[in-house]
């Protein structure tokens, strides 16, 4: 299926006002899924706080004494009150402090991230828009009801730049919609997105990165 080389604008009523050209490297790159998987994974690994410990044996606190004599009574030997079967004992195998993040090179951060870009624009699921009408205060109903006619996906992605905060204050509450400036854009919240809202400022910003990007190589 081919992709198309340029993007409709829409303005706040919903119609055309204009276009924006759309680079073949960032949307029209191959989508490749292990690629994908593998840089999903890698940044969901590295959110991960990794703090989770328990206490062995010996960082338990208990005598170190046996409970009660070897032979003779009758019981299963015991040598502590601290070992694993017993309660408040230490724990067999338990989880320590580590680190789970993976190192990502960033060719393929960027390879994944325009492959699923590529992705949204081949099923019409990429929009440009030039603002969301909302002046100068936020008003999420105006916000929602413009996603609405705009994006029918059921899980929205809003792209805006950094300097439109009465954006970023008008969708953030909404349910199922998802806000980052363009410069936080990655994989994971694209992937689990049916839609991608940029704003006209957000798409120029990113694909001007992009591209000095790619010219820094």
């Amino acid at each position: 299926m081919a992709t198309a080389t340029t993007l409709e604008v829409l303005d706040a009523k919903g119609t055309k006002a204009g276009s924006v050209d759309l680079p073949e490297a960032i949307f029209a790159a191959e989508a490749n899924v292990p690629l994908i998987h593998q840089v999903v994974t890698a940044q969901l690994a590295a959110a991960r706080q990794g703090t989770h410990k328990t206490k062995g044996r010996g960082e338990r606190s208990g005598s170190g004494a046996k409970p009660f004599k070897q032979k003779g009574t009758g019981r299963a030997r015991q040598g502590s009150v601290r070992m694993p079967q017993h309660r408040g004992g230490g724990i067999v195998h338990g989880p320590v402090p580590r680190d789970y993040s993976q190192r990502t090179p960033k060719k393929m951060i960027a390879a994944a991230l325009s492959g699923l870009l590529s992705d949204r624009t081949r099923a019409n699921r990429l929009h440009v828009v030039e603002s969301f009408g909302l002046g100068d205060q936020p008003s999420t109903k105006t916000a929602r009801e413009f996603l609405a006619s705009v994006a029918p996906g059921r899980r929205v992605l809003v792209v805006v730049d950094r300097a439109d905060e009465t954006t970023v204050l008008s969708v953030r509450n909404l349910q199922h919609v998802h806000v980052l400036f363009q410069d936080q854009l990655n994989a994971y919240d694209v992937v689990v997105s049916d839609d991608v809202v940029f704003t006209k400022a957000a798409f120029d910003a990113f694909v001007a990165g992009r591209s000095a990007g790619e010219e820094s190589k």
